[in-house]
């Protein structure tokens, strides 16, 4: 401070500086805390500078201490290994032990003094050490002191002893965590190990297993710490998973042994659900498996051998009826989802094994080793296939059925209709009977289709939103969806209305083919398949009804068919006949304004048309038939376009082949036909509509008969036809003149110059050649010359006639 300024002054001065340094201060204080925020904080500390630089620290401090601890420990073990196995002989039986004792004596003491120091993660790893020693001693002592004794028995004693002394000392030493575990890890071995060094078989090692594996999950180690239960539950699994593979084993080859082992692991994998919630489905899906596996060995060894499947079938649906909650006994939802998965699978592999008599029964009929109406029958396919097939369609169809829900009943419809198509298969049913049994499942799944209420009856009328945790599984035939998977909204209904359809065909198609070996059974198969689709078209309704319709048309096509082949009729006799069926369907799709009956009676009357090509004189004469069918069907108002088109064509189709068959090769005759027809519509169209071009309606009519015609003017030099084509082309000239039409002026005009030219040709060929050779050039140079001249108005001509040619339509 300057001392020589006034004191007021002074004094003012002061003030601001001591003002500027509390701001100063508050600003310090305000980075302090920041930092310290910055510096206690775990993104903080791993940014924390090394060596003064600015690079993060890729592990905390903590870790780098363990990795070393660790590292440290697992060198010493190493070492101590090397000395024991490879530097032991080379001393005295006092130096080994005295070695031993002391190194062993003083890894397993220092961690106390270590935690009394606060060094917790080094007295782990010393600790740690230790017990890696213990196990050298134990395997020295064997050695040296014990070497005729049997190795298995030795282990297992050891590893008793181990546990014992682990348990102790993790017991003395609180603060170790390795102990403990360890001592859980070493107790698995004794009770399996025992067994074995007493000679017993795998079924008494694995009785140990379990044993072992049930004391894990009942001992006192479920009071313990974390790392405890999870050693003792993992080496559980372990244990457990071996003895349940041992279990299946003996199950297989000697079911009366491993039933009960199989058993064991069944209840050891249910009372594990309560020290593992999270896993209760799979443990229960587990102990399901076992279950099955346990009951089904001794009844499949007691039965034949074609009784195996069903009998396993049985037991998984038995313990999928465990899914659906029981008023007598509580189960929990996660045990309950994990039976019905194992029972569901289970029953579902033995339907998988139960199909190929099912596609045997479908396909089987189309293996033709002989010709149709032959008499001959093929042998059916999968024959000699287990009957007991059957009997697994049954169970699962009844018990997919008795779910209660939507995809259930829907699975246990489909399988009823399996087990139909499967019998004559698994039977070897007669031919008669084959055939019977195809048609009656071929009525029932359309009664299915027309009729499906009576089988959604009790379901909800939309099955849309996804089912819970515990219904996901729903047995077999799971009455839900997949977790995950969002079900879309499903109209039972309509889902059986299809079902029956779909399977109807099947069956229908199976029998159509199996009857075609006998020409009897063909009609009779056929006329009852006739039946069936006509009561379903009748009682049915929507798309039953239109499928049912259209089916019941290709039976009755089948029917003449088959009748026009055993009449012995030509194909082109045949085809003629066959036209029937689409005349009768244009009626009844008149009558009932079925669209499905028009398509099938169309696709029929193709075939028709098609058999009947080889001769041409017959093929007129169904192409007139198909027009007259046509021609009624145009008498329906909503179908009058399409069908008026269809019948013009199909009488000009016939109108021409009669002309090729009666040898008729003037064009006109082929031409005029479809020139009259289209200047009558073209007419009608231009009254009903006056703004239509000349062009759309005269157009095609007049090109269809004037330019062939010319054509053939050009071809044949002589004849009448120039002098009636240029009349008509006149005619038609004159007659676009006077209506002022674009269409017949243009054609007419030009058809007629171009007679006119081909007319003249000749004599001017002739007198051409009779000319001086200078008289054509001068005679182009002339014209050349007044062209010249008049060019600028006969450009106003020509636009003129531009003009009135764009006036007229």
């Amino acid at each position: 401070m300057d001392m020589r300024l006034p004191p007021v002054e002074e004094l003012r001065l002061v003030d601001v500086e001591l003002a500027r340094l509390d701001a100063r201060r508050a600003e310090l204080l305000a980075r302090r805390a920041w930092l310290l925020g910055v510096v206690h904080s775990p993104a903080g500390r791993a940014a924390a500078p090394f060596g003064g630089g600015a690079a993060p620290a890729e592990t905390s401090p903590r870790g780098a201490q363990n990795v070393l601890l660790t590292l440290g420990g697992t060198l010493l073990a190493i070492a101590a290994l090397a000395f024991t196995l490879v530097s032991w002989g080379s001393m005295g039986i006092a130096g080994r032990s005295a070695v031993l004792l002391a190194v062993t004596s003083a890894a397993l003491a220092a961690p106390a003094v270590l935690l009394r120091r606060g060094l917790g993660s080094t007295a782990e790893a010393v600790g740690a050490l230790g017990l890696v020693l213990t196990v050298l001693d134990a395997y020295a002592l064997h050695r040296v002191a014990l070497p005729g004794t049997d190795g298995a028995g030795y282990a297992a004693v050891a590893a008793a002893v181990l546990a014992g002394v682990w348990a102790g000392y993790g017991g003395l030493l609180r603060g170790l965590r390795l102990p403990f575990p360890a001592a859980v890890a070493a107790a698995q071995l004794p009770l399996p190990l025992g067994a074995l060094a007493a000679g017993a078989g795998p079924a008494v090692v694995a009785w140990a297993a379990v044993l072992t594996a049930a004391a894990d999950l009942v001992g006192p180690v479920r009071r313990a710490g974390l790392a405890v239960r999870v050693t003792a539950g993992a080496s559980a699994g372990v244990l457990g998973a071996w003895a349940l593979l041992t279990g299946v084993w003996f199950s297989v080859t000697e079911p009366w042994t491993g039933a009960p082992l199989l058993a064991g692991c069944a209840a050891l994998c249910l009372y594990a659900v309560g020290a593992a919630r999270p896993a209760a489905p799979a443990l229960a899906a587990v102990a399901g498996l076992a279950g099955v596996a346990a009951a089904g060995g001794p009844a499949r060894a007691a039965l034949p051998a074609e009784w195996a499947v069903p009998v396993y079938v049985v037991c998984g649906l038995a313990v999928a009826a465990l899914w659906r909650p029981l008023p007598a006994v509580r189960i929990p939802d996660g045990v309950r989802a994990g039976f019905g998965f194992a029972g569901g699978g289970v029953a579902a592999l033995g339907v998988v094994w139960a199909l190929p008599p099912v596609l045997g029964g479908v396909l089987g009929p189309a293996d033709r080793s002989a010709g149709v109406w032959s008499g001959a029958h093929a042998e059916p396919l999968l024959a000699g296939y287990p009957a007991t097939a059957a009997a697994v369609l049954l169970l699962a169809s009844v018990a997919a059925g008795a779910t209660g829900r939507l995809w259930g009943r829907w699975g246990g419809t489909v399988l009823g209709w399996a087990l139909l198509m499967a019998l004559p298969v698994v039977l070897e049913l007669s031919y008669a009977a084959g055939l019977a049994v195809r048609l009656l499942a071929t009525g029932a799944a359309l009664a299915l289709a027309v009729r499906p209420a009576l089988a959604a009856r009790g379901l909800p009328e939309r099955a849309a939103a996804p089912p819970s945790a515990a219904e996901r599984p729903a047995g077999f035939w799971g009455a839900s969806w997949p977790a995950g998977v969002a079900a879309a909204p499903v109209e039972p209904g309509a889902l059986f209305a299809w079902t029956g359809l779909v399977a109807g065909a099947a069956s229908a198609g199976s029998a159509l083919l199996l009857a075609l070996d006998v020409r009897a059974a063909t009609f009779a198969v056929l006329g009852v398949l006739l039946g069936l689709f006509a009561a379903a078209a009748v009682l049915g309704a929507g798309a039953v009804r239109e499928a049912a319709a259209g089916s019941g048309v290709l039976a009755a096509a089948g029917l003449v068919g088959a009748g026009a082949a055993a009449a012995g009729l030509a194909p082109s006799t045949a085809g003629l006949a066959l036209l029937l069926v689409p005349a009768g369907a244009a009626a009844l799709a008149a009558r009932f304004r079925s669209a499905a009956v028009e398509v099938t009676g169309v696709a029929v009357g193709v075939t028709a048309l098609a058999l009947t090509a080889s001769r041409p004189a017959v093929l007129a004469a169904a192409l007139a038939a198909a027009g007259l069918v046509a021609a009624g069907t145009a008498l329906r108002p909503e179908r009058r376009r399409a069908a008026s088109c269809v019948a013009g064509a199909l009488f000009l189709g016939a109108a021409w082949v009669r002309l090729a068959v009666w040898g008729v090769t003037v064009p006109e005759a082929y031409t005029l036909p479809v020139t009259m027809p289209a200047l009558v519509v073209g007419l009608l169209r231009r009254r009903r509509d006056p703004a239509v071009s000349s062009w759309v309606a005269y157009g095609p009519g007049l090109a269809a008969t004037l330019l062939p015609s010319l054509a053939a003017v050009w071809a044949a030099p002589s004849g009448a036809r120039p002098l009636l084509l240029g009349a008509g082309a006149l005619a038609v000239t004159l007659l676009g003149a006077r209506f002022r039409l674009q269409a017949p002026l243009l054609l007419g005009g030009t058809v007629l110059a171009l007679v006119g030219l081909h007319e003249l040709a000749p004599y001017a060929v002739r007198l051409v050649g009779a000319l001086p050779r200078w008289l054509p050039p001068a005679a182009a140079g002339l014209l050349l010359l007044a062209v010249g001249a008049t060019y600028e108005r006969r450009l106003r001509e020509a636009r003129l006639l531009r003009e009135r040619l764009a006036r007229m339509r």
